[in-house]
């Protein structure tokens, strides 16, 4: 066992260190574990895996969310995002900084990806928050640990192909993610306010409150979104539609917002559509790859293995939990978190299951450290994003997302001793 680990290390670190594609690199792991530890012809398992892994109606749901966040990426939402929360948002302490949070949870509930809520809520958020005199460090790590609820919030892509690699319902995934994503937004939320109850020399004074009667008429302008997210999500919790069909309903229904708010015309549209093909194209290639390499390990019967060698240290349920925490943090340093889950499941499944973890709580436990990674140096997409945007380097920025890493390990922490948290909502949903 310890000479396959061995290994297949080495050949990770020398594949990825090499620059190969993750889709790559995970076949070839499979390709040397079967070939080298095995008697079984690597390549008809190849072929057999690759075709399986190729159609399932569950994975019709990814490109179609994909598309949908590229619909909505084009659509100027962003921009009526902003004016309609500032007026609500700006008499709280922390003031307009607040709209980093609710923008990005609004906006991650229907774009799925943490890296274009970032994009899309700080290219309007961060030159206005700085012309109006906010703390800039603050502001960006508002926003880069924000933008990181489009993971875990539905619908989540990553939870997709969670649900794709372990076999769990995806509508339960997505009704799992909702309440913890909730709770993210709210210790942000209130961190937030403590620190500039405590710095109110770094909070620029409140604008004049605006009346009531024109706070909601600026709110008409979330309207559309809203609509958008009862129509995706309201269709999966109330069983009228799957997770496929929801994702063609918000296709339909996106389309519809952005021709209404930008004139969504035939270059955006064919912008849209290469973009998600682009990306779903790639994620498909990287599951294919990490079904290739579950077989492989099936049939080297290395997970099986390493859960009774777990099982023989006696390890209580939350060691094992502080461990993998650790495990998957350090992991997600040096991959995206689409990576980090397809190349690990089929070998962490079986000790999470002997430990007794809900396979679904453990899904919005593993998006949760996930998100973590995305704002940790080297390899943190929402750190480059925002170099992107703001010219700065990656250490400070990093340095500024500082509390919300900690506070994101907080929520870990919560979710560990009440997993209600996460299965409340998928258990009302089983027994409606």
């Amino acid at each position: 066992m310890f000479a396959l680990i061995l290994t297949l290390s080495i050949a990770l670190v020398l594949l990825l260190g090499g620059g190969l594609w993750v889709a790559f690199s995970l076949l070839a792991l499979g390709w040397i574990a079967i070939s080298q530890f095995t008697p079984i012809p690597a390549g008809s398992v190849l072929g057999s895996d690759f075709w399986s892994a190729s159609y399932g109606w569950e994975l019709t749901a990814l490109p179609m969310f994909i598309w949908m966040g590229e619909i909505l990426f084009r659509s100027g939402l962003a921009d009526d995002l902003f004016k309609a929360l500032a007026p609500w948002l700006n008499r709280l302490p922390g003031g307009l900084l607040h709209t980093n949070i609710f923008g990005s949870g609004l906006f991650a509930a229907v774009s799925g990806s943490s890296a274009a809520t970032c994009a899309t809520v700080g290219k309007m958020t961060l030159p206005e928050l700085e012309r109006r005199g906010y703390d800039d460090r603050l502001a960006i790590g508002t926003l880069a640990s924000s933008a990181t609820l489009g993971l875990l919030i539905p619908p989540s892509i990553i939870l997709i192909v969670y649900g794709i690699a372990t076999e769990q319902s995806i509508s339960r995934l997505f009704m799992a993610g909702i309440l913890p994503g909730l709770m993210l937004m709210a210790l942000f939320v209130v961190y937030l306010m403590i620190w500039s109850l405590r710095h109110p020399d770094k909070t620029p004074v409140a604008e004049a409150s605006m009346p009531l009667a024109q706070k909601l008429r600026g709110s008409l302008r979330i309207l559309p979104l809203l609509l958008l997210i009862v129509g995706v999500i309201g269709s999966i919790y109330a069983g009228f539609a799957s997770p496929t069909e929801a994702a063609t309903i918000g296709v339909v229904l996106s389309m519809i917002i952005a021709r209404l708010n930008t004139g969504f015309g035939a270059q955006a549209f064919k912008h849209s559509l290469l973009g998600a093909v682009r990306t779903a194209s790639m994620i498909a290639f990287i599951l294919a790859g990490a079904s290739f390499l579950t077989t492989a390990m099936g049939f080297t019967q290395l997970p099986g293995q390493l859960a009774e060698w777990i099982a023989t240290l006696e390890l209580a349920p939350f060691t094992l939990l502080a461990v993998l925490t650790l495990f998957f943090i350090v992991l997600g340093c040096f991959l995206d978190g689409i990576s980090v889950v397809v190349l690990t499941t089929s070998i962490v499944m079986p000790m999470v299951e002997a430990a007794g973890f809900d396979l679904i709580w453990f899904g919005i436990y593993l998006v949760i450290v996930v998100e973590m990674s995305q704002i940790t140096p080297p390899v943190g997409f929402n750190l480059f994003v925002i170099q992107g945007m703001t010219g700065r380097d990656i250490l400070s920025i990093a340095r500024a997302t500082l509390p919300f890493f900690l506070l994101m390990l907080l929520g870990v922490i919560l979710l560990g001793l009440f997993p209600g948290i996460a299965l409340m909502l998928p258990t009302m949903m089983g027994n409606g």
